[in-house]
């Protein structure tokens, strides 16, 4: 049972190894494509302005915690 294990466990490996080498294989057509990427743009965080403090924001009317919450999501 052992042995049987790890053969399988190995032939899962190889699967794997082959998949990978498919999909990222320079001449592969998901490549082409652009489906498959392998470096990303890293994303960049924008402040959407003045961020009150945690004691700011729980000093707050529900009203106005709706507004902040419209005014930073650039509504």
């Amino acid at each position: 049972m052992d042995e049987e294990l790890t053969l399988l466990l190995k032939e899962l490996v190889e699967r794997v190894k082959t998949l990978e080498t498919t999909v990222f294989d320079r001449d592969n057509v998901l490549m082409k494509s652009g489906l498959v990427k392998v470096e990303s743009q890293a994303p960049s965080i924008q402040s959407a302005g003045r961020i009150p403090s945690a004691d700011t924001i729980a000093k707050m009317d529900w009203k106005d915690i709706d507004e902040l919450v419209v005014r930073l999501s650039g509504e």
